[in-house]
């Protein structure tokens, strides 16, 4: 195998501040546009950060239709429906007002209505789907998140459950990155404490997998530049921006769970979401990420505390986190100095410790932020037993955009060994 010589650095534009949400409106006109789809899901639709959206919108004269019908976890199914809302009028401008949910459902509104495919799957990653490139620039996106952890208002990646094979997917392409982001602190007032510490854990694996992933270096080498995947493997550039949100994450989470009234927590969590998607939007992130997309597919009957859905959901952050101690116990001898660090930024003492030491350390540090935030203790506690394995692995198998990325390999026998490893954390 030939391997990749370089890697790209890709990133959306962001802008942050107290109240700048309110600016919407005078952007969006001065880009010229017409028509714009506002998209929200329904309990977002009713608080201020939209309310703030459109009054801007109105304030400056640019025309809209909302559509707030976006599920909490979105499906293939849900996706089809804002595409098909997108579909039916000449929108010009999309902005997304929500979490992750919502902002990579404007994305795939963007890009279906933009370029539409011969079939669904033409987009989606392989091996479920194609993963054909995207043929160019798509409108504007303009991103307001209201919860601080996916980091979506920054990278180039659209998640969904693919209800078929009862496990997540996506698309991944620079181009999916929205135009601009809005960081405003105003608008995670409403995030409930139990949605603060799931979103925040998501920025914490988020920050952990891109550093400690495979080195672009190790990657192959692309037939042209074009088709460099968007995830590239642990970078210079991302390791920056990766440990300073560890960093961050270890000042601020527990504060933002403890007091939502904790301002300058809120601020700098919804900074550490960003910058760790700038980080994992560009190295990616691995095997907690690939064994989360079953972990929420197959849920039976868990809803988590903080959530208002009308499903059962194991939202993403929770997902993710519960298999993280395991994986990094795992993956720590193919890097054990990257994993001691990712340690030392979360706060753990790590003076003296052994490079056979490391996974241990990693995954202590994380079980005491799950501790801390109320997290479940482990996939047993959400409904599942060894008997689910199997489906688990299956589930997994099929996400080559991270599992590959993962420092050491992992085998459908080290996935069933890991999942059997994150039935009970501590």
């Amino acid at each position: 195998m030939t391997k990749d010589i370089a890697f790209e650095m890709a990133v959306s534009s962001v802008r942050f501040g107290v109240g700048v949400t309110r600016e919407v409106g005078m952007d969006l006109a001065e880009m010229g546009a017409q028509l714009v789809m506002v998209v929200t899901d329904p309990l977002i639709a009713t608080l201020p950060p939209v309310r703030t959206v459109l009054e801007s919108l109105e304030q400056n004269g640019v025309a809209y239709a909302v559509y707030d019908r976006v599920r909490v976890e979105p499906s293939d199914e849900s996706f089809r429906d804002a595409i098909a809302f997108a579909g039916a009028r000449p929108f010009d401008a999309f902005v997304a007002v929500g979490g992750g949910s919502v902002i990579d459902t404007a994305k795939a509104a963007n890009l279906y209505t933009t370029y539409p495919p011969a079939d669904f799957l033409d987009y989606v990653n392989p091996p479920i789907g194609k993963g054909l490139p995207v043929p160019g620039r798509l409108k504007p996106l303009l991103a307001v998140p209201t919860t601080a952890g996916t980091g979506s208002e920054t990278t180039g990646v659209a998640i969904f459950d693919y209800k078929t094979l009862k496990a997540k997917t996506g698309i991944a392409n620079r181009w999916l990155k929205p135009t601009l982001g809005y960081l405003d602190p105003d608008n995670t007032r409403t995030m409930p404490p139990e949605v603060a510490a799931s979103t925040g854990l998501d920025i914490l694996s988020h920050a952990v997998e891109s550093f400690t992933a495979l080195p672009y270096t190790e990657r192959p080498l692309p037939d042209r530049p074009a088709l460099r995947p968007a995830y590239q493997g642990s970078n210079p550039i991302s390791d920056i921006w990766s440990m300073q949100a560890l960093r961050m994450v270890n000042q601020y989470l527990v504060r933002a769970f403890d007091d939502t009234g904790d301002e300058e927590a809120r601020a700098n969590m919804l900074l550490a979401a960003a910058y760790a998607g700038v980080g994992f939007g560009n190295a990616g992130v691995h095997l907690p990420h690939g064994m989360s997309y079953p972990v929420s597919g197959n849920v039976k009957s868990y809803r988590a505390p903080g959530y208002v859905t009308d499903h059962a959901i194991v939202p993403h952050g929770m997902s993710v986190i519960l298999n993280a101690p395991a994986v990094f116990r795992f993956t720590a001898a193919a890097s054990p100095a990257r994993h001691l660090e990712a340690a030392a930024a979360l706060g753990a003492d790590v003076s003296g410790a052994k490079p056979e030491d490391a996974g241990k350390i990693l995954a202590d540090r994380i079980t005491w932020f799950m501790q801390r935030l109320r997290m479940p203790n482990g996939l047993g506690a959400i409904g599942y037993s060894s008997s689910d394995i199997p489906a688990l692995v299956e589930g997994t198998l099929p996400q080559h955009r991270v599992t590959k990325l993962a420092p050491r390999p992992a085998g459908p026998e080290e996935l069933a060994a890991l999942f059997e490893d994150s039935m009970t954390a501590w």
